[in-house]
């Protein structure tokens, strides 16, 4: 096991989250639950959630897609920089990227120094099943999204592996079980989650 990846089981976490002194920020791939798992850790530790997604989206008065489609993938990204940044200003909560968030040399950076990269990771089966139906995947728009997501897989695996803290969904655990997990990885870290 490597020094930043922490697996416990379940039953390790804490009963009574702590206070959360830094910005825990949800990274990993399209499908990994950042967002439903981002939300429940959020209604635990009693913080706000935020979703650089959906709060670009407000801005612009468009979906992400219709932002792929009329704009780009490079003009999203720097938007999607420039609202990391504004939300990591915000008090501590918890905040879900997009998938190609933590991609960027300078989000990383961001993240590491303002707050903490939580990594959900997940097997390719699991995530194919969890976007295999779903419109709202720019990226996915391909004649075989399947192994375009299994690029996409090969290739962010080890920039994921950078998250300050990375915690594993075999796919069968509930939301809470998952939520249980973070809590455990964030119990290692006195510096982000203080004790209750």
């Amino acid at each position: 096991m490597s020094e930043n990846e922490h697996m416990t089981a379940p039953s390790a976490a804490p009963d009574r989250p702590g206070t959360l002194k830094k910005t825990v920020v949800m990274v990993g791939m399209m499908g990994a639950g950042k967002t439903a798992v981002g939300k429940a850790l959020a209604t635990r530790l009693g913080v706000p959630f935020l979703d650089s997604d959906a709060e670009i989206e407000t801005a612009a008065n468009m979906t992400i897609p219709e932002i792929f489609a009329r704009d780009g993938e490079p003009f999203f990204r720097d938007k999607e920089t420039r609202v990391i940044a504004r939300l990591l200003q915000s008090d501590p909560g918890v905040l879900s990227t997009g998938g190609g968030a933590f991609l960027s040399e300078a989000n990383r950076r961001m993240i590491t120094e303002q707050g903490i990269a939580v990594c959900l990771e997940a097997p390719l089966d699991v995530l194919w099943q969890r976007v295999r139906h779903k419109e709202t995947r720019p990226l996915l728009r391909t004649p075989d999204p399947r192994a375009t997501l299994a690029a996409l897989y090969e290739a962010r695996a080890p920039i994921y592996a950078l998250a300050d803290l990375r915690v594993r969904s075999d796919g069968a655990v509930s939301i809470d079980e998952m939520v249980d997990r973070v809590l455990a990885a964030l119990a290692t870290r006195p510096d982000v989650l203080a004790e209750a």
